[in-house]
């Protein structure tokens, strides 16, 4: 079966490893959600991910974070830019997550980035989704 939105596929895997309070998620590993996993780590909303190696594709194995109360760090992942309709800001146009308390993932010509970080580095993208 060929996946048309990998990304779209691993929102939809964590938000729903989180609602049954998962420990771990499993993902079909491209560099787009590799590096999508790599910010949500940074941003300190996953514990950890690593790639493994199936022999094909590979996986991406991302362990989820709860705080000391058992709740989820992630309480909303929404896609935003689809393959149906592209969505593309410059950097003074980037929304601001929650008032700045979530994220925008952005993918840039820098690679995939944060909105905080897309406004240091003075770049904009393509939106890919929401975290907060």
């Amino acid at each position: 079966m060929s996946l048309s939105d990998p990304i779209a596929d691993m929102l939809t895997r964590i938000r729903n490893a989180v609602r049954i309070n998962r420990e771990q998620v499993n993902i079909k590993a491209s560099k787009i959600c590799e590096g999508i996993a790599t910010v949500l780590k940074k941003e300190g909303y996953i514990e950890d991910f690593d790639r493994i190696d199936d022999g094909n594709q590979g996986i991406l194995r991302v362990t989820l974070k709860y705080d000391q109360d058992g709740k989820p760090v992630i309480s909303e992942v929404t896609r935003t830019s689809k393959p149906g309709r592209r969505i593309y800001l410059p950097v003074d146009q980037l929304p601001h997550v929650l008032a700045g308390y979530g994220i925008a993932i952005v993918s840039t010509s820098k690679g995939v980035m944060s909105d905080k970080n897309c406004r240091q580095a003075n770049v904009g993208g393509e939106i890919l989704c929401t975290v907060s």
